[in-house]
């Protein structure tokens, strides 16, 4: 089965930094895609195996890790869990509040880290390609009444 187009946008930072587009990193890309990008590895194998059985496991987790240091994912350990969980990074960043009481995980867009990336870059050097913003703590449903 042939997987759906993931953004050209992704395929081009591939192409960009010197990547080849292969079927197999379409495919993981397609399945992360069609799950909205928040996935444990076990299940991009799933995925992966459902869209396409030949692709083999060693190539889906060299995808992933090809996928994370290029920031077009980042692994994260939302929900407590002990594996993470991999997140698209539109445009190179992704935002969670994540409550500590029940793990439920509200994602927002609008960070305003924009001029702080550019202040580290302008001050280490380093060529920052993405973030991963996450904050702590209880939502309306966790937080104890007041008496």
């Amino acid at each position: 089965m042939t997987p759906a187009m993931p953004d050209s946008k992704r395929l081009q930072r591939l192409r960009d930094a010197g990547y080849k587009i292969t079927h197999a990193r379409q495919t993981v890309l397609a399945a992360l895609e069609q799950t909205g990008g928040h996935m444990t590895s076990a299940q991009v194998l799933e995925a992966v195996a459902q869209l396409d059985p030949s692709i083999g496991r060693a190539s889906v987790f060299r995808t992933l890790d090809t996928l994370s240091r290029l920031s077009i994912i980042r692994p994260t350990f939302v929900d407590g869990s002990g594996a993470p969980v991999f997140v698209l990074l539109p445009d190179g960043h992704h935002h969670h509040i994540v409550c500590t009481g029940c793990g439920q995980v509200t994602e927002f867009e609008d960070c305003g880290l924009d001029a702080l990336a550019a202040r580290l870059q302008g001050e280490t050097g380093v060529t920052i390609s993405g973030h991963l913003l996450e904050f702590y703590g209880l939502c309306a449903a966790c937080r104890p009444t007041e008496s």
